[in-house]
């Protein structure tokens, strides 16, 4: 059963913040790329650098993916509606798809025009001085922007904007690759500077790999690390009544994460009991701050072991011919409590007017039946239904003293015998 609660789930001060700092951020990485690319275009024509040029490439690439940043952080902020129940998070996964691809484009061009330069080193002509002034002036700026990005990224928890801020350091390293092939130009080793651009466009081509294949992969739903997942499974086994848990799955929403999981409880728990368990282990998760929302189902005993409950009859089978027999047998039902198990279904038949508690099947030792001092009626409504429907145990109990002093209307005489197993044959369950 899923415990959640959408109303405040992208509309926090913090996914408010975050979007801020995405705005802000990308900005001023815009105008940062603006004026080295225009830079480093226009001088690297006239300074007859490739290099230089096809880092002014990269760097128009980036201001296109900053633009692709905005857009995202401004769809991820919206609130959760009735289309979208999570919210609109991996916006940000699909922006750093999108940036993955373009870089991935990017540097391929890049590294193939490197290569058909090389393949005709005749006709690379040497560089002028200020190209290598220029590539100097963009490898400090790209590193600085590199710094400023990951500080506010890493304040807010933005992979995306992580992503971003790496993108800024490969940045400052292709400039580095840029500036030590245009001064092996000057050197008079013509070569590196085609050399250069190839690099670059290799370096480019493997962050937008790196970026791309891990958005992809949380877009198809891959599980969080080892490291968190141990963390959430060791509050789940910390919630008071949690016995094991089976079936826990992770998957991110853009920086968040969505948790389902199956808490194993006491099999006789009432269904308020295990409800309020599940709500405590949810709540203990919800603790962790990336958390966006978990999904609780409550077990009575392990779904691991391939039972068949399904192959039961339904309550309304059990109780329907739990009345019959009681009305045949001069006794009046109040009320039939079953308990589904790996092995087997058990059943509490309550009647009014029983002098003393019923039970059906054998002590599960020697074969011996159980029963004895039992009334007559009773007894033939226990032995009749265990062997109707293969109950694994029966028990028949009657109400006591005031029925309106309990919650369902039941004061129910409580049995100290210990559960018998009938011996009907009923289906087979592991």
């Amino acid at each position: 059963m899923p415990y959640s609660n959408y109303d405040n789930l992208a509309a926090s001060s913090e996914a408010l913040d975050k979007h801020a700092v995405a705005r802000h951020t990308t900005w001023v990485s815009i105008w940062v790329n603006i004026v080295l690319t225009t830079a480093q275009i226009v001088v690297g024509v006239f300074a007859r650098s490739q290099a230089l040029i096809a880092d002014g490439i990269h760097s128009l690439s980036d201001i296109v993916s900053d633009f692709v940043v905005l857009a995202a952080a401004r769809g991820s902020a919206r609130a959760p509606d009735a289309d979208h129940p999570y919210g609109h998070s991996r916006y940000e996964n699909a922006a750093s798809l999108f940036l993955g691809t373009i870089l991935l484009v990017v540097g391929a061009g890049m590294l193939w025009r490197g290569i058909e330069r090389l393949l005709h080193p005749e006709e690379i002509p040497e560089v002028h001085t200020i190209a290598l002034v220029v590539a100097v002036l963009v490898l400090v700026s790209k590193e600085g922007l590199f710094r400023y990005m990951l500080r506010a990224a890493q304040r807010v928890r933005s992979a995306m904007l992580v992503a971003n801020a790496w993108h800024a350091r490969s940045d400052a390293l292709s400039s580095l690759v840029v500036a030590f092939g245009i001064l092996g130009n000057l050197a008079g080793y013509r070569i590196l500077d085609p050399l250069a651009a190839a690099l670059v466009g290799l370096m480019i081509g493997r962050t937008g790999w790196k970026f791309g294949w891990n958005a992809l992969q949380d877009l198809i739903d891959r599980g969080v690390d080892d490291a968190t997942t141990v963390t959430i499974r060791e509050r789940l086994l910390a919630t008071p009544g949690v016995r094991t848990i089976d079936m826990l799955r992770t998957r991110r929403m853009g920086d968040e994460i969505v948790v389902d999981v199956h808490i194993l409880v006491d099999a006789r728990l009432s269904v308020s009991e295990g409800h309020y368990i599940a709500e405590q282990a949810r709540a203990t998760v919800m603790l962790e701050p990336q958390i966006l929302d978990v999904l609780v189902h409550v077990d009575p005993e392990s779904d691991t072991k391939g039972t068949a409950l399904q192959q039961w009859p339904a309550r309304s089978v059990v109780a329907g011919a739990a009345e019959a027999l009681c009305r045949a047998n001069a006794l009046t039902l109040h009320d039939v409590k079953l308990h589904y198990l790996n092995n087997g279904l058990e059943a509490d038949v309550i009647v009014e007017g029983l002098r003393e508690p019923a039970r059906s099947g054998t002590d599960g030792a020697d074969g011996t039946p159980v029963g004895g001092g039992m009334e007559p009626s009773s007894q033939s409504v226990a032995d009749a239904l265990t062997a109707r429907f293969g109950l694994r145990a029966v028990r028949v109990l009657r109400v006591t003293g005031d029925t309106s002093a309990a919650p369902d209307g039941t004061d129910v005489a409580t049995l100290t015998t210990p559960a018998a197993k009938a011996t009907a044959a009923g289906p087979a369950v592991d």
